[in-house]
């Protein structure tokens, strides 16, 4: 009887229970009746198991068919779904990348007419430290071998007036050497000449920096609405978000597309549930995309610190796996340590406070491992093992720099705080694209949408269908009001005629390469002196160079052309750097800023003591006349020491006299 009434099924344990209903009721009966109503129970189930067997063989074949093609065919259309937001997702995000690109190539051939200028007006289109930066990129191009190229620039003795420079490593040189080698190994020296390959690259790395922000606010709220929201804001806050406007080659030009590759895959290595393949990936993306960061910039390292304190935040308050971001710091370990290697030994990476916080995080794993969770020593613990990182960081940071030979990088720090824009309010291009990406994924994310309407106990309507509704509603609603607001302006910018046009400075370039010897030295604005060594290839006494001490005090003093100096001091500091000539800016001489105290001319003045201010009152002590007015005057004793020999509307060049003449 137990074999019998085994349970095989739903349907047979809902028919077993329904003929033991029977069987209870009767429970009750005479013993002599019992055994009875036993068999006739049981003959009762006998007789339901078969008509049960016999509809189901009655079933019509159709609706059989129906049923089993409805449960073979949902697997596949989840495929077919997935895979056509998978499709349509990267579509728009390379075809993003892609639009962005060609706008700004665009916009920068509407802005400069560069197609149509004559190669000397290309060129002084780079300003200041861009000059340069193309400048050994026009070196490598003219070296007779590419490690000849390579021998010039790690022993550069032609550019500084008394001073050999490695300037691969001073100057983070690695994008030239690649775009270099791409330029020479592609063939693409009968294509396309040398400013429109390196423009080029430039202009391509900024697309594949418009889709890496496009993917991580996708990844991060499920949908490509997102991406797009966060191109459109990008977009629209380009003043905020890039420099390549007005200053291509400069270094964060090349690195932060690495960097938003970076946050994209480790974004995508941090999600949870994530298969074995596509976390291989994502961990080979964010290990090849760190060290290129590190190498592109000279400031990568302390944007990496601030990553890795993140990081540091998320795993002490259990928001991310502790495994992966434990392979994270290893990652952070060995671009460090690589990085220091082939940037020919550079000591900032080992004095850096990322090598610190990561060794510091490494030699704590074993107390975060074994501390337990949900309990009060648990939060103890955490607090303790916070503190513990941040003593041993420092007290690595004291050791290193007290055993490692260094020079003191805290004149970096202030310029970096100036380039990221930590102490204005405007020109803050490293966190507004990130803004902008955040701001997209609260506007598009179901999840936040749901826990907001927790928050508020809304009851009235479906949380969740609400939140789908609401997640796909509102970007659609901004983006189309973006698209009416801002993207006739854009086209605008695109069908504006500009005009470049500053025949001084190609006045001025032509007369050096015409009129200079070529041994001759130049000294003038860092700025200037970039330009003159890209367009002439002259030697000149300063570059826009901030990294060296002895750079940065060689801009200082030659910057005195425009301070309440005497034309005898002008004259030992320009000839204890071996100058021959001297250029005088009008721009800088009689800059009339909208804020005193600012300008060039006001900080010398305030550097050299003569001039003091107060209460709103200036009080000028200095016995000499400004240098850039004097010398104009033509009269002893400048006159002595300085001949003019050039001048246009916004240059005067003087020549240094070597014998001096004291003629009243």
């Amino acid at each position: 009887m137990r074999e019998r009434c085994r349970p095989r099924g739903r349907r047979e344990a809902g028919g077993e229970a329904a003929a033991a209903a029977p069987l209870r009721e009767q429970r009750g009966a005479p013993a002599g009746g019992g055994r009875r109503a036993m068999e006739e129970g049981a003959a009762d189930l006998r007789q339901r198991r078969k008509q049960n067997c016999t509809e189901s063989d009655k079933m019509a074949p159709e609706e059989r068919n129906k049923e089993n093609s409805k449960l073979g065919r949902s697997p596949k259309y989840l495929l077919i779904q997935r895979f056509a937001k998978l499709f349509f997702g990267c579509l728009a995000a390379v075809t993003s990348g892609m639009m962005y690109a060609v706008y700004l190539s665009t916009y920068h051939e509407r802005k400069f007419w560069f197609s149509s200028r004559q190669e000397l007006e290309r060129e002084i289109t780079f300003q200041g430290d861009s000059a340069i930066y193309y400048s050994f990129y026009k070196e490598l191009l003219k070296a007779p071998s590419f490690e000849r190229g390579v021998y010039e620039l790690t022993h550069n003795n032609k550019t500084i007036s008394l001073k050999t420079i490695n300037a691969v490593q001073q100057m983070t040189l690695y994008p030239e050497l690649i775009a270099s080698v791409l330029y020479q190994a592609s063939g693409s020296e009968e294509v396309i000449e040398p400013v429109y390959f390196y423009i080029g690259i430039v202009f391509g790395l900024q697309g594949i920096y418009v889709t890496a922000l496009f993917v991580t606010s996708w990844v991060m709220s499920g949908t490509w609405l997102a991406g797009m929201l966060t191109v459109a804001w990008f977009i629209i806050n380009r003043t905020d978000t890039t420099r390549i406007d007005y200053s291509i080659p400069s270094r964060e030009n090349w690195a932060l597309p690495y960097f938003a590759c970076q946050v994209a895959a480790l974004t995508g290595y941090l999600k949870k549930n994530l298969n074995c393949s596509a976390e291989k990936f994502c961990y080979l993306l964010v290990s090849a995309s760190t060290y290129t960061f590190m190498m592109m910039w000279e400031y990568s390292h302390y944007l990496l610190f601030v990553q890795a304190v993140s990081l540091f935040l998320l795993d002490s308050f259990a928001l991310a796996q502790t495994e992966k971001v434990h392979e994270v710091y290893k990652i952070y370990l060995f671009s460090l340590l690589l990085g220091y290697l082939l940037q020919f030994e550079n000591s900032a990476l080992l004095v850096s406070p990322l090598l610190s916080l990561v060794a510091a995080l490494m030699l704590s794993k074993c107390l975060q491992m074994n501390m337990k969770k949900g309990t009060f020593l648990s939060r103890l613990l955490k607090i303790m093992y916070i503190y513990l990182v941040l003593t041993i960081t420092l007290t690595l940071n004291f050791l290193l720099k007290m055993f490692v030979p260094h020079k003191e990088n805290e004149h970096l720090l202030k310029f970096l705080e100036v380039k990221l824009g930590l102490n204005t309010t405007k020109m803050k291009y490293l966190w507004t694209p990130y803004v902008c990406m955040l701001a997209a994924f609260g506007v598009c994310s179901p999840e936040l949408w749901m826990t907001l309407f927790k928050w508020l106990r809304l009851k009235a309507v479906h949380p969740i269908l609400l939140a789908l509704i609401l997640s796909m509603a509102v970007p659609t609603i901004i983006g189309f009001s973006l698209w009416k607001e801002f993207f006739p302006r854009i086209m605008s910018e695109l069908s504006e005629i500009q005009e470049f046009y500053d025949p001084d400075t190609v006045e001025l370039m032509t007369w050096i390469k015409r009129q200079a010897p070529v041994a001759a030295v130049f000294a003038g604005s860092p700025q200037l002196m970039g330009v003159i060594k890209l367009c002439t290839g002259w030697m000149v006494s300063s570059l826009p160079i901030y990294n060296d001490d002895d750079l940065l005090k060689r801009n200082e003093n030659i910057y005195q052309i425009y301070s309440k100096r005497s034309a005898e001091d002008i004259y030992k500091i320009l000839t204890s750097y071996k100058a021959n000539f001297l250029i005088i800016e009008d721009s800088i001489c009689n800059e009339v800023g909208p804020v005193r105290g600012c300008r060039v001319k006001d900080l010398l003045d305030i550097a050299n003591g003569h001039v003091v201010c107060e209460e709103g009152d200036s009080y000028a002590y200095s016995k000499y006349g400004r240098f850039c007015h004097e010398i104009k005057m033509n009269y002893s004793p400048y006159v002595n020491y300085f001949t003019r020999v050039y001048w246009n509307r916004s240059y005067f060049v003087y020549r240094i006299n070597t014998v001096i003449s004291f003629q009243s």
